[in-house]
């Protein structure tokens, strides 16, 4: 059975995406069942154009890259719902359709009996 990882991203600054893009990344390459929650504080990461404001810092992996891959990859990336009103976002915003829009509860519910979990 594949162990599941869970990372949180509650901030809008580069110290609180790289780890959250780093960690996912790396937890499925090692075959992990990676879910990623953005809290509303952390919402314009998945917002079109933003992760490309970062460029790629120095020494460090490119974070386009890193999402794609979580993504790509089969890795769960939420949006909570209540960034939408909070935050003023429309769902045409998000910069991939493969992000899901959730409250928290059924989050919690597919992460339940996570080995790991991060919050940055």
């Amino acid at each position: 059975m594949t162990e599941k990882m869970v990372v949180v991203c509650n901030g809008d600054t580069a110290k609180n995406i790289m780890p959250t893009v780093i960690f996912a990344a790396s937890g499925i390459s090692l075959d992990y069942e990676v879910h990623v929650f953005f809290c509303p504080a952390g919402a314009n990461w998945t917002l079109k154009g933003e992760l490309e404001k970062l460029g790629t810092p120095k020494g460090l992996p490119n974070p386009v890259d890193l999402f794609n891959t979580i993504l790509d990859q089969g890795g769960k990336v939420v949006l909570c719902e209540l960034a939408l009103e909070n935050k003023g976002i429309e769902p045409k915003d998000l910069r991939d359709d493969r992000i899901l829009i959730q409250k928290a509860p059924p989050f919690l519910m597919d992460a339940e009996g996570a080995a790991m979990t991060y919050v940055f």
